[in-house]
């Protein structure tokens, strides 16, 4: 039986942040150690973004705000509101995403509405409440008042991953199931003025948004393009607990990032997509272990840059590397030229420019095949767990996406912790 994710759509709110207006007010805090003033210019400079959204009206330029909370237009200063004024607006407006993100999720689903639905699944990292925005859903888009419901909080960028995975175990224990997953992130909430180079690339790359879809077993209709979900894989590195975390503090949530990270994933990433590729009979033996090592090394290197230089490191400039083609050519079946023809395409959470063009450079992917992630970032930022779902998305809306085309997706967060799945284009 195929579970398939159908109708995936994405909100954003309409407050747009220009990422260049953002790394002048950022640039100008008083605060700011001449150390910190070169590392935001080179972190927003070399993140990949050009636009961000946000649900802080005020944060932009020409807000006319008369009683500022988180930035002073008249005197350009970033404020430090608390964590309890973060989350207020946090229940206002992750709210509205989720429940809008749900509606057209619905709406775009032929055949199926709100009365089939028979779990919802949220999952968000930036904020709390309860009752949540699981509860928030059945009541706001009438849904039964039955309807079982799971929130996946405080998992960080990964999370939609397990939230996929657990959506198409429902589904397998009951055919019947009809799951509506939706995240939704306000990143923005929590970005601030700082000398710490951690806080700086936070700054320079995280954004807001949602994304809903819903997920059955009932097949797509003719010409609607959906995703089967075929395979899921989740690794906990033994090491690293306290080296990549999100934690609460008293002016937000701050996020932990150590440099002993790089060395973690080199360590034992390589249990992360070997595993996954073996589920699958088709794919089974596509990285043997030489390239497993590789692959390692990729995002070892992927996650020092994107932990040390800027927009989730995204760029200080990389020294020349051979592309994955031409360094690992005629490596035969597991070599990069087949990994990128036997998957189609590649749903890369896109942390940062840096993370991208590693990946595509060592793995021998093609342009193409990266730019849905390139394209999310470009125009949207991080918005931690909702930017996989975007570049699914644009997976799934791309003109050369075809039926029966393989998908792979990768995040990876807190823990540390590598989450990916492998989808199968499905066009009605």
């Amino acid at each position: 039986m195929a579970v398939t994710l159908r109708a995936l759509q994405t909100v954003v709110p309409p407050t747009i942040l220009i990422q260049d207006q953002v790394r002048d007010v950022f640039a100008a805090q008083p605060d700011l150690s001449r150390l910190a003033q070169r590392l935001v210019s080179t972190s927003f400079n070399l993140s990949g973004i050009d636009k961000r959204h946000t649900v802080i009206e005020e944060l932009t330029l020409d807000a006319d705000a008369a009683d500022p909370r988180f930035f002073d237009p008249v005197t350009q200063r970033l404020l430090m509101p608390s964590t309890k004024v973060r989350n207020e607006l946090y229940i206002t407006e992750a709210t509205k995403l989720f429940v809008e993100a749900g509606r057209q999720a619905l709406e775009a689903c032929p055949g199926i509405d709100a009365a089939d639905v028979t779990h919802v699944v949220t999952v968000s990292c930036t904020g709390f409440y309860a009752p949540g925005p699981d509860y928030m859903l059945v009541r706001e888009l009438g849904l039964s008042p039955a309807t079982q419901r799971y929130h996946l909080g405080f998992m960080g960028c990964y999370a939609s991953m397990p939230a996929l995975r657990t959506a198409r175990q429902f589904v397998l224990a009951d055919p019947n199931a009809v799951v509506l997953v939706v995240s939704a992130e306000l990143c923005s909430l929590h970005l601030r003025t700082s000398n710490d180079p951690d806080t700086i690339v936070a700054s320079s790359l995280f954004a807001d948004g949602a994304a809903a879809g819903i997920v059955s077993s009932r097949r797509p209709e003719p010409g609607e393009v959906a995703l089967n979900l075929d395979h899921f894989e989740t690794v906990i590195t033994p090491v690293g607990e306290g080296d990549m975390a999100w934690k609460i503090g008293d002016e937000g949530f701050e996020m932990v990032l150590s440099s002993y990270v790089p060395h973690i994933i080199d360590e034992h990433i390589e249990r992360a997509l070997a595993p996954l590729f073996d589920r699958d009979e088709t794919l089974a033996g596509l990285l043997p272990a030489q390239e497993v090592t590789v692959l390692a090394d990729v995002l070892s290197e992927v996650l020092a840059g994107s932990l040390v230089a800027s927009g989730a490191g995204a760029g200080l400039p990389d020294e020349p590397v051979a592309s994955g083609a031409g360094a690992l050519a005629g490596a035969g079946p597991g070599s990069p030229d087949s990994l990128s023809t036997a998957i189609a395409h590649w749903a890369i959470h896109p942390g940062g420019r840096s993370i991208l063009d590693k990946t595509e450079a060592k793995l021998g992917l093609t342009e193409a095949q990266l730019v849905p992630s390139r394209e999310t970032l470009r125009q949207y930022g991080n918005m931690s767990s909702a930017t996989i779902l975007f570049v699914m998305k644009a997976i799934m809306d791309a003109p050369t996406t075809e039926d029966g085309q393989r998908v792979c997706a990768m995040a990876f967060g807190p823990g540390l912790t590598v989450e990916s799945g492998l989808m199968t284009v499905a066009v009605g």
